[in-house]
């Protein structure tokens, strides 16, 4: 099985982007749970923006800074509108209290084209800040996506302990917040400061400074506006800080038990058939009712916190407008102010409150991103730790490399363990040749199937290497093959593309391997994995098998599905069809040894499973003789049947 490997995403001149970060370290001696938990957390959202702030490296492309620098000039002309109507909101005022009617006329004109100018700008900005966030959100899915699918540590990741449960969602749902929210506060903050920083101006110029009398004397409170702005707001932000502490830790855990319902329904969906058959509905709902007493007991805590920010946030929004009037009011009356001054005045206080408060409108979405950015960093971390085992970085790790000569596969002093360092199987020295047969038997639990694994590559922990004949392909038929969505014709093309042979060569191929009736349903499209049984899957897998026509092949229980009769006629096409392959076969069954050439056996041990005999099953040369003893035995009449 020649295929490409996936590409990791590098940068336009061609530079990968930024290696993983080292591993976390152990925290010093002394230090609390709650302050090893906080710096876990840092490291987390430290190690989210290693690999996150590469967009507006090399590998993101000119428009990213484009794009960004973009987005604050329009901010910037935003604010330029919204002063001008401030500015018109305290002539228009002016001019009703002096009943100025040519001046209201003139006034009404100028109002559209500033409103019309206002939502344009505000049109393109939104514009400017959904593409920074589709075009980021789509890189950084690139990279850990292909990250997660190199070198199979999508299926190592079910291997290894980690914070990286239900990886799926992770970078379906938690990457899409962790790069939407970003943009949002940064154009959020930026857009706050500017206009705290313009009305802040506005208000100590219209407001002045406000005297009032105290037992008998005059105290004189210069800018007394901006003031009360700076105090509401402080107020406010701080009563939400104190009210949503707990938001961050409450929104991951809405998330996990999210993931973890979703994960619980899929798992329905695809073993449905095991599970009617088994009539476990009662189980599988109790299962899935569990999971979703957890979703509901963690959107109760997100809703008390909703509540509880609710209050600060509508509280403030209905009283910020009221005090500067209140405020302006004694100044109004006394006649130091006119109308459109009080009116001005209250339009920028309610601007420069909401600056100065903008985090009490968005903790809550704070919350929320700083468990996504954490949620998604905890599966890099996690994939941080397999690639730094592919390097070989303090992690024993089975090697690969090159056969010398006509060997078609070596085993060198191969130890398989698992991460942690327990030993599976021993040190083990084996070499194939071309076109040998060679059947891996043993006990369950001896370690079979992981040695296939560690040959496959899929498995990366142990010592000493794993040697393939250059230039050779290898494919590898499970026990339980996979079956992608789509038409019939790309599940026997996979993992090729359906395109790459004829309907007529899939055809032929399929009536070979028994399964004659799905002939006409080649390009229908249907739920295939639920569709074909076992042994059909099984027997798709020999067809995937015959069309791709491999140099090495690798079968692990990949006829467990099928009768004696079936299992039979899939070795003996496998011998008609692919007489020069080279065979490695895991399996229980006695029948296949006559199947095969060579027999290792492994047998469990202390310090991992050892290979403890390595057999001829037919003399070198007899291959065709087996072949011919599995064809004559196909022509014996049945038991009774006229000769």
């Amino acid at each position: 099985m020649n295929r490409p490997p996936i590409q990791e995403v590098v940068a336009e001149t061609g530079e990968p982007v930024e290696a993983p970060p080292p591993e976390l370290l152990e925290p010093e001696p002394g230090l609390s749970a709650e302050e090893i938990e906080q710096l876990k957390r840092d490291y987390l959202l430290t190690r989210f923006w290693i690999s996150a702030r590469g967009f507006w490296g090399s590998g993101g492309g000119r428009l990213a800074w484009l794009l960004s620098i973009g987005l604050i000039a329009l901010i910037v002309l935003q604010i330029t509108f919204q002063y001008g109507i401030n500015v018109w909101n305290r002539s228009i005022f002016d001019a009703i209290e002096k009943k100025d009617s040519a001046k209201v006329f003139y006034l009404t004109g100028v109002f559209f084209p500033l409103a019309i100018g206002s939502i344009v700008i505000g049109v393109v900005q939104v514009f400017a800040r959904m593409n920074i966030q589709r075009r980021w959100r789509a890189w950084l899915t690139n990279s850990v996506v292909s990250r997660w699918l190199t070198n199979g540590r999508y299926y190592q990741l079910n291997l290894v302990d980690g914070d990286h449960q239900n990886p799926e969602y992770r970078i379906a749902e938690d990457l899409r917040v962790a790069t939407d929210a970003p943009v949002d506060f940064a154009a959020g903050v930026t857009q706050a400061f500017l206009s705290a920083a313009t009305f802040i101006v506005v208000l100590w110029t219209i407001g002045g400074a406000l005297t009032v009398s105290v037992g008998g004397s005059t105290v004189t409170i210069p800018g007394f506006l901006v003031i009360a702005a700076v105090m509401y707001a402080a107020i406010a932000s701080g009563s939400m800080m104190i009210i949503g502490r707990n938001f961050v830790s409450v929104s991951e855990s809405k998330n996990q038990a999210e993931a973890e319902y979703r994960y619980a329904l899929t798992r329905v969906r695809e073993n449905g058939e095991s599970i009617a058959l088994l009539g476990g509905e009662e189980e599988e709902r109790s299962g899935i009712d569990k999971s979703f007493g957890n979703v509901l007991r963690q959107w109760a805590r997100i809703c008390g916190q909703h509540m509880r920010t609710t209050i600060v946030s509508q509280g403030s929004s209905l009283i910020a407008p009221v005090i500067p009037i209140l405020l302006c009011a004694p100044k109004f009356l006394e006649g130091s102010m006119s109308l459109g001054q009080v009116m001005q005045a209250a339009s920028a206080f309610t601007i420069v409150q909401a600056a100065f408060g903008w985090l009490v409108d968005n903790y809550p979405r704070l919350a929320e991103w700083n468990a996504g950015a954490r949620r998604i960093a905890s599966l890099m971390m996690s994939i941080d730790g397999l690639e730094r085992a592919e390097t070989g970085d303090g992690i024993n790790r089975i090697q690969r490399g090159e056969t010398e000569g006509d060997a078609m596969l070596r085993l060198n002093e191969l130890s398989v363990t698992l991460n942690d360092g327990t030993a599976v199987v021993g040190e083990s020295e084996v070499v194939i040749e071309p076109g040998e047969r060679v059947l891996v038997a043993g006990e369950s639990g001896t370690g079979k199937s992981t040695l296939v694994r560690a040959i496959a590559g899929l498995w990366p922990w142990g010592g000493g290497s794993v040697d393939f004949h250059p230039d050779r392909r290898i494919f590898m038929l499970p026990q339980k093959p996979y079956v992608p969505f789509g038409t019939l014709r790309r599940a026997i093309a996979y993992p090729g593309a359906a395109e790459d042979w004829t309907v007529k060569q899939m055809a032929e191929t399929l009536e070979k391997v028994g399964l004659a009736h799905l002939k006409e349903k080649i390009e229908e499209d249907a739920p295939w994995d639920q569709t074909l049984s076992g042994g059909e899957k099984q027997r798709l897998a020999f067809a995937r098998l015959f069309l791709h026509r491999p140099d090495i092949i690798v079968l692990d229980e990949a006829t467990s599905a099928l009768d004696e009769p079936g299992q039979d006629k899939m070795m003996g096409l496998l011998h008609e069809e692919l007489k020069d392959a080279t065979i490695i076969s895991v399996a229980h069954r006695p029948e296949l040894e006559e199947f095969h050439s060579r027999k290792i056996t492994l047998e469990r041990r202390k310090g991992g499973a050892k290979l403890v005999s390595d057999i001829d099953l037919i003399p070198r040369g007899g291959k065709r003789r087996l072949l011919g003893r599995w064809l004559r035995r196909r022509q014996l009449p049945a038991p009774g049947s006229a000769p």
